[in-house]
């Protein structure tokens, strides 16, 4: 199951007429299948992740989520090359859901200031033109460009004001160290109860791939929890799963469900998904790419049961640690219940939104 269509313009001559770079100075399209342009990429990458918050996490696999054939089902890039043909700056955009388009922004540090502002002139200019085409793919009026950076780059924050953006939101980074007797937190990670509430992996048939109907109830749950939340955006069930399993760290294993079992029926409330945190230097970590509870259960300990599950089963892997992402900004309260299980902030991220008219 996949997105019916690619809905960007792949040729970026289309989008970026002119370029405000030296002589020599060339705008395309990274070539996923050259080594030394993903290598670049990777590069460029963790450069960009070293520099904002102190280390690099990305992989090579993390840039081929981004620029492989595969990856450009939902995505598309532009690269600026140098005479030589190194790469020097990056843009990716995704079309992650209706009116909402991620876009990822990286200019080499080691650029003079001219010569970088016009990188990212371009990448600006790039971004608003997938933006009015994967709009107007979408039957959109307007279309939003998603982007990010790490607090305190005040680099990427003049670039991202000065073309329009807005930073709407602050996001913490928490992480929460794992100690072996934490494998006995829950009785069983695989299933348990706990007053009347029953949680459990999503279901597998003989083929070993999960069970569909487990997975729609994941996505339900999901997409319930969160419809009120900041930037809450439709998604589609096969638009929801291709992007789960384009993650390097993506796991059946990792899915988990809710259910009040108090009833005549099982009713899925809540839902947890995982991925691995992979490390090169060390254990492995797990990771929160989503939780959520339906506002119908809150106050059962429905939150709290999953990620002591996910802990538990994180401990049991050998894992030393399980990181998350929380709105700073959330009414909800989460951060509370995430300090009070031992969580802590390691670095803060920045959310900028731009309105781009698609007429």
């Amino acid at each position: 199951m996949t997105p019916s269509q690619n809905r960007f313009e792949s040729d970026p001559d289309q989008l970026v007429e002119q370029h405000p770079l030296p002589a020599g100075w060339t705008v395309g399209s990274p070539d996923p299948a050259d080594r030394f342009d993903v290598a670049r990429l990777t590069h460029l990458l963790r450069a960009h992740e070293r520099h904002g918050r102190g280390w690099a996490g990305s992989g090579v696999d993390d840039v081929l989520v981004e620029v492989s054939e595969h990856g450009l089902r939902t995505r598309e890039n532009v690269v600026v090359r140098d005479p030589g043909g190194e790469i020097r700056a990056w843009g990716s955009v995704h079309d992650r859901s209706v009116g909402r388009m991620l876009f990822v922004h990286i200019v080499e540090r080691d650029l003079p200031t001219p010569v970088a502002d016009a990188c990212s002139e371009i990448l600006v200019e790039w971004a608003e033109g997938q933006a009015r085409s994967v709009g107007a793919a979408r039957g959109l009026s307007t279309q939003q460009i998603d982007t990010g950076a790490f607090e305190g780059d005040e680099r990427q924050a003049r670039w991202l004001a000065g073309a329009g953006f807005e930073r709407v939101r602050r996001w913490w980074q928490m992480s929460r160290p794992i100690t072996a007797d934490e494998a006995g937190l829950v009785p069983d990670p695989a299933r348990f109860e706990d007053r009347g509430v029953a949680f459990r992996l999503v279901r597998r048939a003989g083929s070993g791939l999960p069970d569909e109907d487990d997975l729609r109830e994941v996505h339900e749950v999901l997409e319930g929890a969160f419809v009120d939340h900041f930037n809450s955006s439709e998604e589609t069930f096969d638009e929801f799963l291709f992007r789960l399993r384009e993650d390097p760290g993506h796991r059946w294993d990792h899915w988990w469900l809710a259910e009040l079992v108090d009833g005549a029926a099982p009713e899925p409330v809540g839902a947890l998904i995982g991925t691995v945190a992979e490390s090169a230097s060390g254990p492995d970590g797990s990771y929160v790419s989503y939780l959520g509870v339906l506002e119908a259960a809150r106050g059962r300990g429905v939150a709290k049961g999953l990620l002591s599950t996910i802990i538990a089963d994180a401990a049991q892997r050998g894992r030393d640690r399980v990181g998350l992402e929380v709105d700073a900004d959330s009414p909800t309260g989460a951060a509370g219940l995430y300090t009070s299980m031992g969580w802590q902030t390691r670095y803060v991220t920045e959310s900028w939104h731009r309105d781009v008219p698609v007429g």
